[in-house]
């Protein structure tokens, strides 16, 4: 599995939390989007899942041009919902919130486990649509994915911030052995040499 974040958006530029509200990639996000789709093609994914949201589906637009797989979209893929934190910058909720803003914990936003929930939903209904041994590619965002990482490694969610962030359009490498999932790649912006995904001697 690759679990891809979107490309930059203005609010990205200005530290503004997004959640569900619909903004769209910049520039500069449409250009990542298409460098990075056109590295992943070259992967020949068998399946790419979207977050209906326009910054999520647009870069997924770029990978779908580039190996012309059609993208399914998935609403389970959304960021998490930030009540009224959405349009606000870091800034101004760490001066609002004191105590919630280093925790996350968003008064009127969506509950964590909630946000680990439908993502992991998702996964599994993506995972049963992907023919064995292919690659399942999902679009998403930044918590959303970080959450959604720790379900498939078994990180508490209370501790999903040992995976540190995804910058905007890298992505992560989940891979199966047996009935577990490793971590192989983290981050990332370039495709792995071979090694980086075989198992260890």
């Amino acid at each position: 599995m690759l679990f891809w974040r979107h490309g930059r958006t203005s609010w990205n530029v200005e530290k503004r939390f997004q959640g569900q509200t619909d903004i769209g990639l910049d520039p500069v996000g449409h250009a990542q989007a298409e460098r990075a789709g056109r590295l992943l093609a070259t992967l020949n994914p068998a399946l790419i899942v979207a977050s209906d949201l326009k910054r999520a589906a647009d870069t997924a637009g770029y990978l779908e041009r580039a190996c012309g797989l059609p993208v399914e979209f998935d609403k389970g893929l959304r960021e998490r919902y930030g009540g009224s934190w959405e349009g606000h910058t870091a800034t101004e909720l760490a001066e609002r919130y004191p105590a919630q803003h280093p925790t996350m914990d968003i008064p009127d936003g969506e509950a964590i486990a909630d946000v680990g929930d439908r993502m992991l939903a998702a996964i599994e209904r993506g995972l049963a649509k992907t023919p064995a041994g292919g690659l399942l590619v999902m679009v998403s965002h930044g918590a959303a994915l970080r959450v959604g990482i720790s379900r498939m490694l078994d990180i508490p969610d209370e501790r999903r911030e040992l995976l540190g962030p995804l910058g905007n359009c890298n992505w992560s490498v989940l891979q199966a052995r047996g009935e577990t999932w490793r971590l192989m790649e983290h981050n990332a912006a370039s495709l792995p040499e071979p090694v980086v995904l075989s198992d260890d001697a």
